[in-house]
């Protein structure tokens, strides 16, 4: 499975930005996608992950209420977004789309499979 994911940038505390991540390859053996985000000096960590059904969302408590991730709606593009809404300078960070393969990776949160990532950039 490939991922290219974009829609990174600069924007101001408060605002908004949609990252997009397109899947291609096998992806109809992925059971479901997410974001993962690693800001300056710290370890990547979970941000969002959705299943291939499009069904019950899981967000990290950190940006819960504030991104919501979506699949599309002809869901053979295999793209996923994640909507970031009343940005905040933590939020600061090169955000990675990744794929799960298996029920497994997908509940413990170890993808399989690893987009390039794209910078997001929230300034105060």
């Amino acid at each position: 499975v490939q991922l290219q994911a974009y829609g990174g940038g600069l924007v101001q505390a408060g605002g908004s930005l949609r990252l997009s991540c397109a899947a291609s390859g096998r992806t109809s053996s992925m059971y479901g996608m997410g974001w993962f985000r690693q800001a300056p000096g710290k370890e990547r960590e979970f941000v969002a992950r959705i299943p291939s059904s499009g069904i019950s969302a899981a967000y990290a408590d950190s940006v819960k209420g504030r991104f919501t991730i979506s699949r599309d709606r002809d869901n053979a593009k295999n793209t996923v977004y994640l909507q970031m809404n009343s940005l905040k300078p933590e939020d600061t960070a090169i955000y990675y789309c990744a794929a799960f393969m298996n029920r497994y990776s997908y509940s413990t949160r170890y993808p399989n499979y690893w987009g390039q990532g794209t910078l997001v950039t929230v300034s105060s």
